[in-house]
């Protein structure tokens, strides 16, 4: 991934949008500011302020422009996303990464003192971050988060989880997705990351709620169908329905 041109492709997109002038000279004057004296205060003091000086609207994003970000980094979206949401992940591109362990402390401390909106676009920055393996543990915890903005900012559009989790980790996101009634289909890598180990963790969920006389999402066949077998077919076509996912739901 080219961080300089993604970090340019980014800010002229905040330059596209409706009255931005103001948040475009906050972000090239604290940029410039930060270049000349790089000290985690400044840094973290911008992230933290960021909303108040680029405002909360929602992005309109034209398709070139899309176009331009999937070329840069496949898989990064940002339709939908608001403007400070945007801004604070262009935000994180500035951070200097010459020095690992001043790198990855620095985006640390601001996951540990992180609000939720904070959380939001540093979970939604997780692909376009340096040294993408080291954010793993971090990836889990936001799995394990109960709430809800948190939780879809890393599973919902975002490359990282299906790039970078092991396989326990990426079922557990999976499954919990299902169980907080997240847009599954909207997980990158949901059909291609599928696995023995989920498609009976799945299995297993759909009886449950068959049992319960609960509705099957849909969905849960995805996971199970590449492993369907002559010694289970029988089962899972009464599980699930005969006709695949249009006969799913109970």
């Amino acid at each position: 991934m080219n961080a300089s041109a993604l970090s340019d492709a980014l800010l002229d997109l905040i330059q596209r949008q409706p009255n931005a002038e103001k948040a475009v000279t906050y972000l090239t004057e604290q940029a410039d500011a930060y270049r000349k004296t790089p000290t985690q205060a400044l840094f973290y003091r911008v992230f933290t302020a960021l909303p108040r000086f680029v405002g909360k609207q929602t992005l309109t994003v034209p398709p070139a422009t899309i176009s331009e970000i999937q070329d840069l980094r496949n898989g990064f979206v940002v339709e939908g996303w608001s403007l400070d949401r945007l801004a604070r992940v262009w935000w994180l591109l500035q951070l200097p990464a010459e020095d690992q362990a001043a790198y990855t402390s620095t985006i640390e401390n601001l996951f540990k003192a992180a609000e939720m909106n904070e959380l939001v676009a540093l979970y939604s920055a997780l692909p376009v971050l340096r040294f993408p393996e080291h954010w793993r543990f971090l990836a889990t915890e936001a799995v394990r988060s109960n709430i809800g903005p948190v939780q879809e900012a890393l599973m919902l559009h975002n490359p990282y989880p299906a790039e970078q989790l092991d396989e326990p980790a990426w079922n557990q996101l999976i499954m919990k997705a299902f169980f907080s009634d997240k847009a599954v289909e909207q997980i990158a890598g949901f059909e291609e990351r599928t696995n023995e180990r989920l498609a009976r963790i799945a299995t297993d969920y759909a009886r449950e709620r068959r049992a319960a006389g609960r509705t099957v999402h849909p969905e849960l066949w995805t996971l199970v169908k590449p492993f369907v077998t002559e010694g289970n077919r029988a089962e899972l076509e009464e599980l699930f329905g005969t006709h695949g996912p249009a006969g799913v739901s109970a």
